[in-house]
């Protein structure tokens, strides 16, 4: 558990919880999804700036594999049940799509919780035959909902190169009827935004570019992490990463051992090898490194 140095506002009693609710590996064989969701999490949970105030202002809950049978089997999209769990939201079964049930369960008592606001579902796939990452939305009759939902995929493109928004489309398709996505925008309210977020499983095109770079693990963790930032931007949480308290070098000094007094007096030769020097040096390394 990582500890901050102020009390967390989504975690002082009484207080409204913001919640990010995402979920991934719906379809056993969209293996970058699962790269993509490690790179949210691995990011949450570092003590970088960005991810300590992320902390303190939402709470995240992750889902990182609905379908851990199919994975297992090895299988492409269906579950051990041989069934497309990303169609069955409407009514899952405990027994037929048990972790769907689950899931559909913990988000229904959040958004019945009136001190829990649900402000996002994201659901990560992987896309077969189009590039970049990209996103879909619900098409909504209020005017203003629908624009509102453009800006979190807006804000995204900006910080990641992979992130294409002109692939990005807002649908109704009847197919789509039984998604995460389509069910979950009916049933929350008016400041809960559902997307879908795909990412391709061979390449991408950076902006302004013509040639095709190949995803690696890296690069889907990268998009990722890209992700999680974006919350600070669309929250403007911004300032808030100054504030976040940073160990300084001379804080390190203070417990120095005791080997380091001796360098202050004497040349490094009288160190084997004359490393001296070189040790002092790696103890004043910046903590602040960013993750």
């Amino acid at each position: 558990m990582f500890l901050s140095k102020f009390p967390s506002d989504n975690l002082r009693e009484g207080a409204e919880q913001k919640v990010v609710f995402i979920t991934g590996r719906v379809h056993p064989g969209e293996t970058p999804s699962s790269f993509v969701c490690q790179g949210i999490i691995d990011f949450l949970v570092s003590q970088h700036p960005i991810a300590r105030v992320l902390r303190e202002y939402l709470v995240f809950k992750i889902a990182p594999m609905l379908n851990p049978d199919g994975v297992y089997l090895g299988n492409y999209r269906c579950s051990l049940m041989g069934f497309d769990l990303n169609r069955h939201w409407l009514d899952p079964s405990p027994w037929v799509h048990p972790t769907l049930h689950g899931v559909k369960q913990l988000i229904v008592q959040m958004y019945n919780d009136p001190k829990t606001s649900l402000e996002f579902y994201i659901d990560i796939h992987a896309h077969s035959t189009m590039m970049n990452g990209f996103m879909y939305g619900n098409i909504f009759e209020d005017e203003e909902r629908f624009q509102r939902q453009a800006i979190f995929p807006k804000l995204l493109c900006q910080n990641a190169e992979d992130f294409s928004y002109s692939s990005t489309s807002f649908n109704r398709d009847a197919v789509k009827a039984g998604t995460g996505r389509r069910f979950l925008g009916g049933l929350l309210d008016h400041t809960s935004y559902c997307y879908t977020l795909e990412v391709s499983f061979y390449s991408y095109i950076i902006s302004g570019t013509t040639a095709a770079v190949p995803y690696t693990e890296e690069a889907y963790m990268k998009l990722g992490r890209n992700v999680a930032r974006t919350f600070l931007d669309y929250y403007r949480l911004n300032p808030m990463v100054e504030k976040v308290a940073i160990p300084m070098p001379r804080l390190r000094k203070e417990k120095s051992p005791p080997y380091k007094h001796p360098l202050l007096r004497g040349p490094a030769s009288n160190y084997p090898n004359g490393k001296g020097d070189k040790k002092s040096s790696v103890n004043h390394k910046d903590p602040s490194t960013p993750f």
